[in-house]
């Protein structure tokens, strides 16, 4: 039987199983304070919107650009937090799967996002864009953002998207 073979396909195949339940099925819920999680993503929001509000041709709107960029920063954050503890536990431990669903999460929270902050501009009287952009653009722009924010994660060997531990 080929099961019996030393180094045969079948005990290969089981032995990658083992490690890769090894490496991801005890994965631990994400807990950050809600103060810390508040100064980060607040303090990420007034540096990029005091860096956008010129870029955007609107520097006395400063307050307004930064309390946009609260969406992604501190809306992205439930986001990771949605696929961390209740996405990523109930899915396949292959990293292909694991990959694929954390991508359409980012995807379908950046395009959401992204909505959120046009109806926010819209509502305080803020941009006004002539036309919403396409859907998607919100999508992509929040996976580029994610993929740079686990950048810093992976240099210094902290759990990431990239390295599969975080």
């Amino acid at each position: 039987m080929a099961s019996e073979v030393p180094g045969s396909w079948p005990q290969f195949c089981e032995g990658v199983n083992n490690v890769l339940e090894k490496m991801t099925n005890n994965w631990q819920p994400y807990r950050e304070p809600l103060r810390r999680t508040l100064l980060r993503t607040g303090l990420i929001a007034l540096i990029v919107g005091a860096l956008l509000a010129p870029v955007w041709r609107a520097p006395g709107r400063w307050p307004l650009t930064t309390l946009l960029i609260l969406w992604p920063s501190f809306g992205g954050h439930w986001v990771e937090i949605l696929f961390l503890n209740y996405l990523r536990p109930r899915l396949s431990v292959a990293r292909p799967v694991q990959i694929a669903a954390r991508l359409a999460t980012w995807f379908v929270g950046g395009a959401l996002i992204a909505k959120a902050m046009y109806l926010t501009a819209e509502a305080l009287g803020g941009f006004r864009p002539s036309t919403f952009p396409a859907w998607w653009i919100g999508g992509l722009a929040f996976i580029a953002i994610e993929l740079v924010a686990h950048l810093p994660l992976q240099l210094r060997g902290r759990p990431s998207f990239y390295n599969g531990r975080g």
